[in-house]
């Protein structure tokens, strides 16, 4: 199938990149797709399973989506904490104000 590009307007040339752009994607998805399979076959012909190869996959250990340890706690309420990271609570702003150092709140 040839296709005269030299007769298209603008905006049936820019449909056909979109269209082909398109097709070239699915065709590099459906490769990837059979690569896996073909990977996966070769493991299990092995005798193997894909975690004992590469591992068990890290869901939910994106980086920074972590908790952090506290570091300081107020004196005055024992539940309340702060890692030291992100803005300051209330209560660490209203103890330094009364006097007391960082080194005073530190865990």
């Amino acid at each position: 199938m040839a296709i005269d590009i030299k007769n298209l307007n603008h905006t049936q040339l820019n449909d056909l990149i979109s269209k082909a752009q398109l097709r070239q994607n699915e065709l590099r998805k459906e490769k990837v797709i059979k690569l896996r399979e073909k990977v996966h076959a070769l493991i299990k012909s092995e005798g193997y399973t894909f975690e004992d190869v590469f591992g068990t996959p890290r869901v939910g250990k994106r980086r920074g989506t972590g908790s952090v340890a506290p570091k300081y706690r107020n004196p005055a309420d024992p539940e309340q904490t702060w890692s030291g990271r992100g803005k300051r609570p209330r209560w660490f702003n209203d103890a330094l104000k009364a006097g007391k150092k960082e080194k005073d709140l530190a865990i």
